[in-house]
């Protein structure tokens, strides 16, 4: 028991100021990927507006005699919100405080976070004071989403890494797939903000939207795959590289067959459309980190390549000098 306390202690006192920052972005980042969820659950439960005013709740921190299980869960997302809210003024502030020993973006990339999530709440608000307008809602499932990414290029870049300068052009192509998994997302957001498929299905109605969401799913599987399958045809990739990847491919089969479910289903169930929007969520983030890990590797790579030019220029030199 005193060589665990004693442990404990010697971590708390090693642990230097990016080690710190990194463990509470990832607490953020899942905080943050909860957060989404319990905002879909909010949407396909009908509790968008189970409080009517913002930011209390029925004038109230805690609506003790108007709670059910709707208002429930728009309280806890805000509350959930403004956890998170409070967390990144944290981070900003750890980020400033520390700054003379941080990489010199950390305390933009934390203040961007900041603004994000400050947007978000506002964006929040205006879901409930615009009753629920649908683009309204779809931008502040879209601004979580890059507050989401945000997060995770900071704990990702701050995380230890070795390349091992094999990743050819996965960088650019885990960045394609990263992109149109988010734009997939939006219409995702769009088609359940504006209820296209029962819209659809009921009345013929925004089959558009609908449609476009369906086969707005082709370009971002491609390139997920072409991650996947070119990540299999470099054996000396990262072992962090491959898991990622393979965690990708993984995370898009199981989307996808949800997305199936949840069609055939005609959204019926709850949880299999808050799980199919949860998992779009990790499968973006899984992306983004993959593509932030192979970037770090390619510029080491290319700073290791030039290196040997410099080297032999000093050799050269040195040679020089003494004849």
């Amino acid at each position: 028991m005193s060589e665990f306390v004693l442990q404990q202690q010697n971590e708390a006192v090693g642990s230097q100021p990016p080690d710190i920052i990194r463990r509470l972005v990832w607490k953020i980042c899942i905080a943050t990927l909860i957060l989404m969820a319990i905002g879909s659950a909010t949407r396909v439960m009908n509790a968008g507006l189970a409080c009517p005013d913002w930011p209390l709740c029925y004038g109230e921190l805690v609506p003790a005699k108007q709670m059910n299980f709707q208002v429930f869960l728009e309280w806890f997302h805000r509350l959930d919100a403004a956890l998170i809210g409070v967390s990144a003024i944290a981070l900003l502030g750890l980020s400033w405080w520390y700054r003379r020993t941080l990489p010199n973006w950390l305390p933009w990339a934390s203040a961007f976070a900041l603004f994000l999530i400050v947007f978000q709440g506002i964006l929040g608000g205006l879901t409930v004071t615009e009753l629920l307008r649908f683009d309204i809602v779809t931008a502040h499932l879209g601004t979580a989403l890059l507050f989401f990414i945000t997060l995770l290029v900071i704990g990702t870049a701050l995380t230890p890494y070795q390349g091992t300068g094999n990743v050819g052009k996965l960088p650019w192509i885990g960045l394609t797939a990263a992109i149109l998994v988010y734009l997939q997302s939006l219409l995702g957001a769009l088609v359940g903000s504006r209820w296209a498929l029962h819209q659809c299905l009921g009345t013929s109605q925004l089959c558009t939207v609908m449609y476009s969401h369906i086969f707005g799913l082709v370009p971002p599987t491609v390139a997920t795959l072409a991650v996947v399958w070119l990540s299999w045809q470099r054996p000396a990739l990262h072992p962090a590289l491959r898991r990622l990847a393979n965690m990708a491919g993984g995370l898009l089969l199981l989307q996808i067959l949800l997305g199936v479910a949840t069609f055939k289903l005609r959204l019926q169930v709850e949880l299999l459309t808050v799980t199919h929007q949860a998992i779009g969520a990790a499968l973006l983030g899984t992306l983004v980190a993959f593509t932030v890990l192979s970037f770090r590797d390619w510029i080491a790579n290319r700073e290791t390549n030039n290196h040997p030019v410099a080297v032999t220029v000093t050799a050269t030199t040195s040679v020089n000098g003494l004849h």
